[in-house]
């Protein structure tokens, strides 16, 4: 028998898969879905005060009703995961929700409202390098207007953002929503003669403004940048002066909107740019008579780094301090972004129809309101669980699940093989308030047991012995099998205060 042959009785090496998640992709725990539920119900709950209707698109689209507005043009697979069908026609995983949108509206034209105001949540995938924070699968909420020219419908948006934040818990003053125009960057451009084909680098080049500083955006403003990794990306290959005339348009301006479209008037005449200014007057103006001036800032860095914006853009940020699970300060950067595209639907059409939107980063945005302490997940309560003492009285303990559930009470029955001491730590796992016991003793007498898990938690800290028995008695009693519902109710009610 050779080195390399079966030991005698085996079967051959069958290799096994390697239990691994894919980069950029996250599992979502039972409190991780709780929290998202909970924050996303708030969410909803403005975006309906707002007047906007559900709209629910598929996750897949036809890759070229994601047109050019793709984050790569080179080929079809870069920035977006794709795959041919059987006719050989290419088919995309939806970069975002904005894309199927503008494809929904074109089909259905004819019949819409206009302006037609539709919200929508769900997974959007994105074929990019995944980082901290950065992930290839991740969830949006969206709310857009289509077939509303005036910047007003851009004003409201903004609006919208503040409220979501405040109802969400966030006090204001702890977030700052950012306002610009997308026509005064075209503007800059457009004097110092950067062709169509490098904006896009441009934009994506000043939207990383927060996250890698001056120096990182000149790199790629210029000749490009290497990140840590080592990996290199191509820069706009614009000149040093043309650098520093970008830079300095769409820098932060201190001293309120007054003072930052005082600045912006400044700024080389054209008329995209002029009419890029306006657009903030008019926006500014409208704050001021609703009110948001304090919570809605004109900042000439917010530019968004998808090419289809074409007016107002803006972003929504978390202001406090945050500090991750070491101790680290972390900037979270934009927890919802959006504004004016009016070439996504005329794309498919040939006929106008401006457009304006905005998005919530759900991951982003729980995970920094997680670490505010909001939205932990850890208010939902585990279930009752109903002990198996006798496993050939499983028809009782069924039935007493089944009464606790009709009574509108989470329960569970123990379905495992393990002993009690395994039981009542399963229960404990489960987060469960309290367990239900019933040997054949407590049968006999037509009793069941409750032990109160929450109280008997803290029953060690007790020094004082009479306080230890009086709390001993309270966290496991026995009850008459008919009052399980009751005494049930009065544990949680217990717990609750």
């Amino acid at each position: 028998m050779s080195q390399n042959d079966d030991k005698p009785g085996q079967g051959p090496d069958i290799s096994r898969p390697e239990a691994r998640l894919p980069k950029g992709l996250q599992d979502g725990s039972a409190q991780e879905i709780r929290a998202t539920e909970a924050m996303l119900a708030t969410i909803k709950s403005v975006f309906e005060l707002y007047g906007f209707e559900p709209l629910a698109t598929p996750a897949i689209e036809y890759t070229d009703a994601l047109g050019k507005f793709l984050p790569d043009e080179d080929r079809p697979n870069a920035g977006v995961f794709s795959f041919q069908d059987d006719d050989e026609q290419w088919l995309s995983l939806r970069y975002d929700l904005t894309a199927p949108l503008a494809r929904y509206v074109a089909e259905n034209f004819q019949t819409l409202p206009k302006p037609f105001r539709r919200y929508q949540t769900g997974l959007v995938w994105r074929n990019e390098k995944p980082g901290p924070g950065r992930f290839r699968q991740f969830m949006q909420f969206d709310a857009d207007t289509v077939g509303a020219p005036s910047v007003a419908a851009d004003a409201e948006l903004c609006m919208l953002a503040a409220d979501t934040m405040e109802a969400l818990g966030v006090p204001r003053g702890d977030y700052v929503v950012k306002v610009n125009s997308r026509k005064i960057l075209d503007g800059v451009l457009d004097s110092i003669g950067v062709e169509e084909d490098r904006r896009l680098t441009v934009l994506r080049a000043i939207d990383k403004f927060d996250r890698l500083g001056r120096d990182g955006v000149e790199l790629l403003l210029g000749e490009g940048r290497k990140d840590e990794s080592g990996d290199f990306t191509k820069g706009a290959g614009l000149s040093a002066d043309d650098i520093n005339t970008v830079i300095s348009s769409t820098c932060p301006v201190a001293g309120g909107n007054a003072a930052a479209l005082e600045k912006l008037a400044q700024l080389p005449e054209t008329e995209a740019g002029a009419n890029g200014v306006q657009e903030l007057k008019t926006i500014a103006d409208l704050i001021e008579s609703a009110g948001y001036a304090d919570r809605i800032l004109i900042d000439p860095s917010i530019v968004r780094g998808l090419e289809y914006y074409t007016g107002p853009v803006f972003e929504t940020e978390l202001t406090p301090t945050i500090k991750d699970n070491r101790g680290q300060t972390i900037r979270l950067g934009s927890v919802m972004s959006g504004g004016r595209y009016d070439g996504l639907v005329e794309r498919f059409t040939g006929e106008r129809a401006p457009a304006t939107g905005i998005s919530v980063g759900v991951s982003r945005l729980l995970f920094g309101l997680q670490l505010l302490g909001k939205y932990t997940g850890d208010e939902s309560q585990g279930p009752v669980v109903v002990l198996v003492f006798d496993k050939d009285r499983m028809g009782d303990y069924q039935r007493m699940v089944q009464t606790l559930r009709a009574a509108d009470i989470r329960a569970e029955l123990y379905l495992g093989s393990s002993g009690m001491k395994a039981q009542m730590k399963y229960a404990d796992k489960r987060g469960a308030p309290c367990v239900v016991i019933q040997g054949g003793d407590e049968k006999e007498r037509g009793e069941v047991q409750i032990k109160d898990l929450a109280l008997g938690a803290t029953l060690t800290k007790i020094e004082d012995r009479e306080e230890y028995l009086k709390k001993q008695a309270e966290a496991q009693f026995a009850v008459p099998e008919a009052k399980l519902v009751e005494a049930v109710r009065q544990v949680l009610s217990r717990q609750k205060t």
